[in-house]
């Protein structure tokens, strides 16, 4: 009876540290003083008697909390591919909704006081209500208090991590002063840089331009012409790139090109030292098996990848994030797990597989990283197992404000990057404002 009565204060308790962290960091003393690593903010601290998986939750949640208030620093200020850090969270939540809700979270991103609304009055609700619905879909195995926690301190979930990564590279290129680093999310800068360092981009076209014509077409009608990026156009032109034989083996028939999404991240965007190759690590891997009839792998099944043995897991999906409009309010799933051991589109087996090279491949995207990009804190590459024997494995493009696309990784390697990339940062920060 005690345990049942002590809930509502905890839950309460828990709630107050999410306002009090928010607050230290957006406009108390983490504002004007250096992040601090061991944990600045108090009921965050940790102590002796702390196990491990304690020491990792409270590190995740002032990592969180700090992320979340930093936010409203980058707001109204330059960001790498647009003119500002406002416009582009508005454009790439556009088509993003919590589960179930059916509303795009670019509502919640166009005016700074409503975001604060939202991150008051809506979060800490939406956090207690999937907190019930685990504690329900367990029926009561789960804790609802710590499933609480952990949704609205130091959240677990794709969108968080993939905000928590965009946060990172957001701070780092206003603060680096938009190194030249961040122009190889730019697809043509990306593929002229790859050849000119060596580095196996997805070949192009040298045509000036090309004509495509509708073969039925008649009094000019159905023609249309593409002027060449080589040539000042707007087109990278490329011949189809197929998939090789292992991946075509895991796809429906009439899939598209379906490539693996390997996260890596560089120790080399932290401070001013020297750089070198070892400071890249390649953190996840997924394989995106793209569904029947689908013109890119954008809609697939994600395929967790073991990055030590290459065997891939069991794959998943994060379409229910995407569900807008009103009938998101009934049909939506909330939640998905990694369930599937076969493409759903012909049932082919592909959990259990072991990718073939997974080695070679990861050796790549670290030493791609470190050539083209090696100041910039994370790099999502989209890599492609061709068809094409001179050329069997090639990147398509790198992302820079990166999702893990639900792969799994080193938590602890991934924490501690970010608690040593906030700290460099908050410093530069500091340092920045005592200048102006």
């Amino acid at each position: 009876m005690g345990q049942v009565l002590s809930l509502p204060f905890r839950l309460l308790n828990t709630t107050l540290t999410f306002y009090r962290g928010f607050f230290h960091y957006w406009c108390g003393a983490g504002r004007h003083q250096p992040y601090q690593k061991e944990g600045s903010f108090a009921p965050l601290k940790e102590t002796e008697q702390d196990d491990a998986a304690t020491k990792e939750f409270k590190q995740h949640a002032r990592i969180h909390l700090f992320s979340l208030a930093s936010n409203y620093y980058l707001y109204h200020k330059p960001h790498y591919r647009k003119s500002s850090y406002k416009i582009d969270l508005v454009d790439n939540l556009r088509n993003v909704a919590v589960p179930g809700t059916g509303v795009p979270l670019s509502l919640f991103a166009w005016n700074r006081w409503v975001g604060l609304g939202y991150l008051f009055c809506v979060y800490p609700k939406i956090c207690g209500i999937a907190a019930l619905h685990a504690w329900w879909k367990s029926r009561g195995q789960t804790s609802l208090h710590q499933e609480y926690a952990t949704r609205l301190l130091a959240p677990d979930d794709w969108f968080s991590y993939w905000r928590l990564n965009c946060n990172v590279v957001g701070l780092h290129a206003l603060l680096h002063d938009m190194p030249d680093d961040y122009d190889m999310e730019n697809k043509w800068t990306f593929l002229q840089e790859g050849v000119a360092r060596g580095v196996p981009v997805s070949p192009f076209l040298s045509s000036p331009a090309i004509v495509v014509k509708h073969r039925n077409e008649e009094g000019g009608m159905g023609i249309f012409f593409y002027k060449n990026a080589l040539e000042g156009g707007d087109w990278i032109i490329q011949e189809r790139i197929q998939n090789s034989n292992w991946v075509s083996n895991h796809l429906p028939p009439n899939a598209p090109l379906s490539t693996f999404r390997v996260i890596t991240c560089s120790r080399a965007s932290i401070g001013s030292g020297e750089m070198s190759p070892e400071q890249v690590v390649a953190l996840s891997c997924v394989f995106r098996a793209g569904r029947a009839g689908a013109a890119t792998d954008h809609d697939s099944i994600l395929f967790d990848v073991d990055v030590q043995t290459g065997k891939i897991r069991g794959g998943t999906t994060n379409a229910h994030w995407y569900r807008l409009g009103l009938s998101a309010l009934w049909s939506c799933p909330w939640r998905s797990s990694h369930s599937y051991e076969s493409h759903p589109d012909g049932e082919i087996p592909v959990a259990g597989s072991i990718v073939p090279n997974i080695t070679e491949m990861l050796r790549l995207v670290e030493e791609s990283h470190y050539k083209m990009c090696p100041r910039v804190p994370f790099a999502g590459w989209d890599v492609v197992l061709s068809a094409d024997p001179a050329l069997p494995v090639c990147l398509l493009e790198v992302n820079l404000s990166c999702n893990f696309f639900r792969g799994s990784f080193d938590k602890k390697v991934y924490l501690d990057f970010i608690d040593d990339s906030f700290a460099d940062l908050q410093n530069r920060r500091l340092e920045a404002d005592r200048k102006h």
